[in-house]
């Protein structure tokens, strides 16, 4: 199964609003305050670039103003086109000032996340990871332990949202197996996430630029795919204000 992945930074989003659909334009002046505003905008604008690529449609302001982004009754992000649903799955994460977007071209249980490669203390573990996962962080060297606690933290992050839950559920809940690495052409390596001891969500992982990137889904997916986004997008936004 493929899944398409795109990031984009809070400097890729243009300052002008007018690739926003109506219903998101009315969301956005309900956010009050600047950060919330700027995290939302650049997960609406992530996910429409990753969208308009994914769907082959042409990437103008006027597609993205079809384009809505919807939260499900779980929270959960949807798209809908012509405010038809697409018959897209898509996942959203964002940390810092980046966000993530995982598309699957058809309907599955698919969650991405973004970490921060960061110090977390002894307590952190102990609260959040199950017996066998505290075990593993305690193996690791020092070197490797930060990483390690972001690894399992976001693909634990990327299980709950396969499952439309998120944090609502214990992160204890899901356990995460990390493969050893074998990294494919784009850096990706595979781990495995048990959910209660009865479902099993295939993934991958990777690390680069001190963040950490997760993706899960069931059925198993192929690594991520990076999206091409061309180069021209942000001038015809501009142009078009």
């Amino acid at each position: 199964m493929k899944v398409y992945w795109l990031e984009q930074t809070e400097a890729d989003v243009p300052e002008e609003n007018n690739w926003l659909s109506a219903n998101e334009a009315l969301c956005l002046n309900g956010l009050h305050f600047a950060q919330r505003r700027a995290d939302w905008r650049l997960g609406r604008w992530t996910a429409k670039r990753a969208l308009c690529a994914c769907l082959e449609v042409p990437d103008q302001p006027q597609v993205f103003r079809k384009i809505d982004i919807r939260p499900a009754p779980s929270g959960a992000p949807e798209a809908f086109f012509d405010n038809q649903p697409a018959a897209v799955t898509i996942s959203l994460s964002h940390r810092a000032g980046v966000a993530a977007c995982a598309v699957v071209n058809s309907h599955v249980e698919m969650g991405c996340d973004l970490e921060m490669v960061e110090p977390h203390s002894d307590a952190f573990v102990a609260e959040y990871f199950t017996l066998e996962e505290q075990a593993l962080v305690a193996r690791a060297s020092a070197a490797d332990r930060d990483r390690l606690l972001a690894l399992l933290w976001s693909a634990k992050e990327s299980a709950l949202k396969a499952l439309r839950a998120g944090l609502r559920l214990d992160t204890r809940c899901v356990i995460v197996s990390p493969f050893p690495a074998s990294y494919d052409l784009n850096g990706w390596s595979r781990l495995l996430v048990r959910y209660s001891g009865t479902r099993i969500f295939h993934g991958w992982w990777q690390h680069t630029d001190n963040i950490l990137r997760t993706v899960v889904a069931d059925p198993p997916p192929d690594s991520p795919i990076p999206v091409t986004i061309p180069r021209h997008f942000f001038d015809v936004v501009s142009r078009c204000a």
